[in-house]
């Protein structure tokens, strides 16, 4: 039985309308929400029944969080981070993972484009459009790849439909603008149909300038070369039937965006063995990340465009013994150019294609699961400049499986993967290499009393090295390195532990993770120098160790008040003595207050990220900041429109904030204090 609050004074009214709750907070005395539905989980698990934490964002807690780009979306979940590179860049960093380690995938299939090569270099995925965005972490990711070593990030949209509309058409449309960036954004998503036809058609147009910092910045007031425009859009079309469907999208992003801190005062430094030599540039101290004072126009930028096309189809009882059958395929062709004045310095292209075939079992002998089928294939190029990889085609093929049994209150799961890699270099001096690696994960979970649940799981996975870890050579401006690589490279093998305890309804609930991951022949980017901020970078493989825990603990006051603590803290460093991993990120502790009331809602978050001194050889350490976040929302209508209007308001004090985990943090600190305000109708 709901119970019916009190009416609020004009006090608690106001308090009410300046803290705001996401829905998925709202809390539930006396009834359980049920559990979202984990799409990216090959079984299509509920969160509740996941061995390791995932996190699920939807509806008005997902249109708060949005940002222009995927990293800076989901930032501010426990045990993630970005790789912040300016606006126009930043990809997820996962307990203390990024790179190939880190899969972003469009709804199964992976998102091809160049942001596993450099930080730089934007993921081609806009949340703008996302329909739902959910994050595995560690061994959950195994059906995805062995060397999805942190984790999955699978952004769901409505791109191809999978039904048609009862109405016959539906829809939303956004607005929203900015003060940090004076950003105006809009987006539009509409599906029709009739019979057993569905179409849909979808888009975003954004225009973001340089971007404001916390007061105190030595480099003013603006990122020099901090803006972000893009234009996306997607046309779609099923066939739906009773039993399933399939479908066609057509996709293109272009998008232009600045790349701060770019600097050439060092083009001709070069290796001599283990040591840089950068004559002729005794006196200055022009570092990468001290680069401030470039006017605008005259900073480097990207102009991006990709086209990908997807196929999506389901079928359920497609024959005896199977229960359904899912397909998930998609083909890009991506290119980027890195402009300098009116001359193309770099181009990247990236064609490749991602294909998914899995098979739903009924159960046999108490054991349900899937089988599957992955193949895809990279041909990666870059031309100009700072080609500093020579051309390569990757193709990786695998076969897995993943199974489940239950018995009474208990939920066993186990998962194999086999992989085959063939990376074909285009150089008379480079060698071709093949590769290929078997993961296996096992995993439980305990509902040992009403609400609450023990989860674990231990995993032994193989990530094969990437054609940039293998054949990097030359000099990289944008984060200021030299990089090189090393052809002797073998396999890197993760043995992970992680444990969770959960108690998912009732007034007081959490979720807290503690896990252990220990690598051997962990690759990574060793600095052998350093000149003035300028670094040589050779990929080495050493044992290390990454140790962290992370949560969140939600406590229901009364009928509209809840507050909240959560937090995070990652350790990874080599074996034996070795010292640190670079751009390791620092733990973090907050608390959060939320309220609803009637049509408003709204959160109040405040938050410590600490300094982090645990650092890398030739790494600087970087100072801890305090943030506070407001936001609220309120849903009514216009007309027959059901609408929503929202603000949020990120850094209040205007904190000067560096992100540790950035190249260029120095350079492009973290976004001042900024106000976003926004309508959303859906129809």
């Amino acid at each position: 039985m709901s119970v019916r609050p009190q009416q609020p004074t004009p006090l608690a009214l106001a308090i009410m309308l300046a803290f705001a709750a996401p829905a998925s907070a709202l809390a539930q005395q006396a009834a359980t929400l049920p559990a979202v539905t984990v799409s990216a989980s090959a079984l299509a698990l509920g969160s509740d029944d996941m061995s390791t934490p995932v996190t699920v964002l939807e509806g008005e807690e997902l249109v708060r969080a949005r940002e222009a780009t995927l990293g800076e979306t989901l930032a501010g979940q426990p045990g993630i981070t970005s790789s912040h590179f300016g606006a126009g860049a930043s990809r997820p960093i996962i307990r203390g993972m990024d790179g190939p380690r880190v899969k972003v995938l469009s709804d199964g299939a992976e998102v091809q484009d160049a942001s596993t090569i450099s930080p730089d270099h934007a993921v081609a995925a806009e949340p703008m459009l996302s329909e739902q965005i959910e994050v595995l972490r560690g061994p959950s990711a195994l059906a995805y790849g062995g060397g999805a070593v942190g984790g999955v990030v699978n952004v769901i949209d409505k791109k191809i439909p999978t039904r048609v509309p009862a109405k016959g058409f539906e829809g939303s449309a956004e607005v929203r603008a900015n003060s940090a960036a004076r950003e105006k954004a809009g987006a539009f998503e509409v599906t029709g149909g009739s019979g057993n036809i569905a179409f849909h058609a979808e888009g975003v147009k954004r225009d973001a300038k340089e971007y404001k910092v916390g007061s105190g910045w030595e480099g003013g007031s603006n990122v020099a070369g901090s803006y972000n425009k893009t234009d996306t859009g997607s046309v779609g079309v099923s066939w739906v039937g009773s039993r399933g469907f399939l479908g066609l999208a057509f996709t293109s992003q272009h998008a232009q965006y600045g790349l701060p801190g770019h600097n050439h005062e060092f083009e001709s430094c070069h290796p001599h063995g283990a040591h840089l030599h950068c004559g002729g540039h005794e006196g200055h101290d022009h570092g990468a990340e001290e680069e401030h004072d470039h006017e605008h126009g005259s900073v480097p930028f990207v102009k991006l465009k990709s086209e990908r096309w997807d196929v999506r189809g389901e079928l359920r009882d497609p024959m005896p013994g199977f229960a359904k059958l899912r397909l998930r395929a998609a083909f890009t062709d991506y290119k980027h150019d890195e402009i300098e004045g009116a001359e193309i310095a770099t181009t990247f292209k990236n064609k490749g294609h991602d294909a998914r075939l899995e098979m739903e079992h009924h159960p046999l002998f108490g054991w349900r699961g899937v089988v599957g089928l992955q193949t895809s294939k990279r041909d990666f190029s870059a031309l100009g400049e700072e080609a500093y990889v020579a051309p390569t085609v990757t193709k990786k093929h695998a076969a897995f499986l993943v199974e489940e049994y239950k018995l009474d209150q208990w939920r066993f799961e186990a998962g194999l993967r086999h992989e085959w890699q063939d990376i074909t270099v285009d150089s008379a001096t480079l060698q071709d290499r093949s590769a290929k690696g078997t993961s296996v994960s096992l995993g439980a979970v305990w509902k040992f009393a009403p609400q609450y649940s023990l989860g674990s799981t231990i995993s032994r996975t193989h990530r094969l090295p990437s054609a940039e870890e293998l054949y990097a050579h030359g000099v990289h401006m944008a984060t200021a390195t030299y990089e090189l690589g090393n052809q002797n490279l073998g396999k890197e093998t993760s043995n992970n532990i992680d444990l969770t305890l959960r108690k998912y309804a009732g007034a007081t609930t959490f979720s807290a993770s503690a896990y252990r991951n220990k690598v051997d022949n962990y690759i990574f980017g060793s600095t052998l120098d350093s000149h003035e901020g300028f670094q040589l970078i050779q990929y080495a493989q050493r044992d290390a160790t990454f140790t962290g825990v992370e949560g969140q603990v939600r406590q229901q006051l009364n009928p509209m008040f809840g507050a909240s603590v959560f937090g995070d803290y990652v350790r990874a460093k080599l074996a034996d003595g070795g010292g640190n991993l670079p751009r390791i990120p620092a733990q973090r502790l907050g608390v959060k207050f939320d309220a609803n009331w009637q049509a408003w809602s709204g959160v109040a978050e405040f938050y410590r990220v600490g300094k982090q001194d645990k650092i890398a050889a030739f790494e600087t350490a970087t100072p801890g900041y305090n943030m506070l976040n407001l936001s609220a929302n309120y849903d009514t209508r216009i007309g027959t429109t059901p609408a929503q209007f929202y603000v949020k308001a990120n850094n209040l004090t205007n904190e000067l904030a560096y992100s540790h985990t950035s190249f260029i943090k120095n350079a492009a600190p973290l976004t001042g204090r900024n106000v976003t305000v926004g309508m959303r109708v859906t129809f």
